[in-house]
């Protein structure tokens, strides 16, 4: 199937590795242009390397920590300079720390609501008046299946995950006249660096093992197993597709049937 994503132009953002890496590299073998962002330089660098000779894609990157609104803008506008527009934007960032309600500081919800909230409004604010002028474009969010189904201990995420979606639910409604579709997947559990950090933190409090709470997480999937990122990369690719043109405002699970619920 033809995606028609050659010589688009998409930003991935929290991309050095995990879901945000599996994409690019997934709407880089599809031909897009492709420009990622982290924190993390070193691993960033290596990333894009990697992905450009693996695709033979032009892969751009910037280091960027992506709470900074002006470090976004800045890196949108190099996005526009080195390729001439921005067609597609995945918006990503790593989750707030596990914890419970009574034990999260003030302070570590703002810096929650910065990291998973308010770096998706900064993407957004950069890409849409772009896409907007060509009447055309495709924003992504990446969630969690949390925002279907809340999980216990990720009370952080439970809460600002489900900011994320109504505010791109809200911006479908928005935009979708100018031919911009804004949709939003959520992961459910994926082999990534994340889950692995997860579960040794309840491996730690339960006194058991990585691969003990890992299969505990198996027995939950109807499936019976982790996701690979590249399933997950494989819907996103889709969503930013001209094949995906009607698919707006939707909130989209990638987890293997573990959300119960009818919709």
């Amino acid at each position: 199937m033809d995606l028609g994503l050659r010589n688009k132009v998409a930003i991935v953002a929290a991309a050095s590795q995990g879901l945000g890496r599996a994409v690019a590299a997934e709407l880089a073998r599809e031909g897009a242009r492709v420009a990622i962002c982290a924190r993390n330089a070193d691993r960033l660098r290596k990333t894009a390397e990697e992905i450009s000779q693996s695709t033979g894609s032009d892969v751009f990157h910037q280091a960027l920590d992506v709470t900074d609104s002006t470090r976004v803008q800045q890196f949108v506008a190099a996005v526009e300079q080195r390729f001439g527009r921005v067609d597609i934007c995945v918006t990503n960032a790593g989750g707030p720390p596990a914890k419970a309600f009574l034990d999260i500081s003030v302070e570590e919800w703002r810096r929650a609501v910065e990291l998973t909230l308010m770096s998706t409004v900064y993407f957004a604010r950069e890409v849409l008046p772009r896409m907007q002028r060509q009447r055309w474009g495709r924003l992504i969010t990446i969630t969690s299946m949390s925002v279907k189904q809340p999980i216990d201990g990720l009370l952080l995420s439970n809460s600002l995950r489900a900011a994320v979606t109504g505010l791109a639910r809200t911006l479908a409604n928005e935009f979708g006249p100018y031919q911009i579709t804004v949709n939003n997947v959520c992961p459910g559990y994926t082999l990534t660096e994340r889950l692995g950090e997860l579960a040794d933190r309840m491996a730690g409090q339960l006194g058991a093992s990585r691969e003990q709470i890992f299969e505990r997480w198996k027995a939950q999937v109807p499936l019976g197993r982790l996701a690979q990122p590249e399933e997950f990369a494989a819907l996103v690719a889709f969503l930013c597709s001209e094949r995906a043109g009607y698919i707006n405002g939707t909130t989209i699970a990638v987890d293997g049937g573990w959300i119960r619920s009818l919709l």
